[in-house]
């Protein structure tokens, strides 16, 4: 015989049907093919709450937080970020009546969507800078992706041989910490490292060029002159590119300007604002880079090898990846806005997406 709990909605409907019909408890049950003890419960439901489906009502221990204890919590997680459970659960407990355990609020706050994650690490920006963030963005807020494809992104960035991962975690008894398969290796300064210099553009991917491990006025010289310049001429035969390039000092010496200055008919230079990575799209394939190297089955053992795969990887880096990135830009530009100069997600969703 059926129960209750299993009756669908139309059944429900036929039981208070039968009844209200005239037919007995023992009619409906013949009739239905149901027990008369859910005839009996369905139609005083009915009669005495005017329940029209079957649902069941909730089970188990009532929730002790409560629409309100949740906006309640809420504001406490918007106070501060980053107090903990101990902490909230203190403060939520002050003046309330009934008393909350920390698995109580560590429940509740999943439920509400919270988890406890590392923070991401983001420049400070000064309000100077800020201000000069929301002028970039409100120069450029009418460019098209048309407009961006005319713009060659550069930078550099250093790539250590060695890296060290704060969170790698071993199996091992309490005697064991000093065993050698127990250990992690560590060398100063990662063993030293690769810095390079590299440029991209929607059409394609430009020079990647090792610089030791700084750049300084004349070695910049030597870039801009020898790798820039024909870049900019070949893919901007109109003279109507961009070379992208931050706030470096080097970038700002006396010779640089007056190299760009010489070639002012060749391009135009469109200096990035300070303290801007989300401004500038080439900081996503040094992710890749990276990226790729931490995944390698074989890694580097000398300075040599680490450049010679960093070059491998960028060369193969996809057509599609960074003219995605240079699609990406007129949201940049509306996130900037948006947060009036300040820190915004749209780089950290592309980071998460390449």
């Amino acid at each position: 015989m059926g129960k209750k709990g299993d009756l669908s909605n139309f059944e429900y409907g036929m039981v208070v049907g039968a009844r209200r019909a005239g037919l007995s408890i023992s009619q409906s049950a013949q009739l239905l093919g149901l027990s008369r003890t859910t005839i009996s419960r369905v139609y005083k439901e009915w009669c005495e709450k005017g329940k029209t489906s079957s649902m069941r009502q909730s089970c188990g221990r009532k929730c002790l937080v409560d629409a309100r204890g949740q906006r309640r919590m809420g504001r406490l997680i918007q106070a501060d970020r980053r107090a903990t459970l101990t902490e909230i659960t203190t403060r939520y407990n002050r003046g309330m009546q009934q008393s909350i355990c920390e698995a109580t609020t560590r429940t509740t706050l999943r439920r509400m969507g919270y988890n406890s994650r590392r923070p991401h690490r983001v420049p400070l920006i000064s309000t100077t800078n800020r201000k000069k963030r929301l002028q970039f963005a409100q120069v450029h807020q009418n460019w098209t992706v048309e407009d961006w494809k005319n713009v060659a992104w550069s930078d550099d960035s250093p790539f250590l041989l060695r890296h060290s991962d704060g969170r790698v975690r071993i199996w091992r008894k309490q005697n064991e910490n000093m065993d050698p398969s127990c250990l992690v290796t560590t060398v100063q300064a990662g063993g030293g490292g690769v810095m390079v210099w590299g440029m991209f553009s929607w059409h394609t991917l430009g020079p990647l060029v090792p610089i030791g491990h700084s750049l300084n006025a004349t070695a910049y010289l030597s870039i801009v002159s020898d790798h820039v310049h024909p870049f900019m001429t070949t893919m901007y035969p109109s003279s109507d590119g961009y070379f992208q390039q931050d706030n470096a000092p080097c970038h700002k010496a006396r010779i640089i300007s007056n190299w760009f200055l010489e070639h002012d008919n060749d391009f135009t230079v469109l200096k990035c604002p300070p303290q801007s990575p989300d401004l500038n799209p080439i900081e996503h394939p040094w992710e890749v880079v990276e990226r790729e190297l931490r995944a390698l089955d074989v890694h580097p053992t000398n300075l040599h090898q680490l450049q010679n795969v960093i070059l491998s990887i960028w060369a193969n880096i996809s057509k599609e990846c960074f003219q995605h990135l240079v699609e990406s830009m007129p949201r940049r530009i509306k996130a900037v806005l948006k947060a009036k100069g300040g820190q915004h997600s749209i780089s950290m969703v592309f980071l998460i997406i390449l």
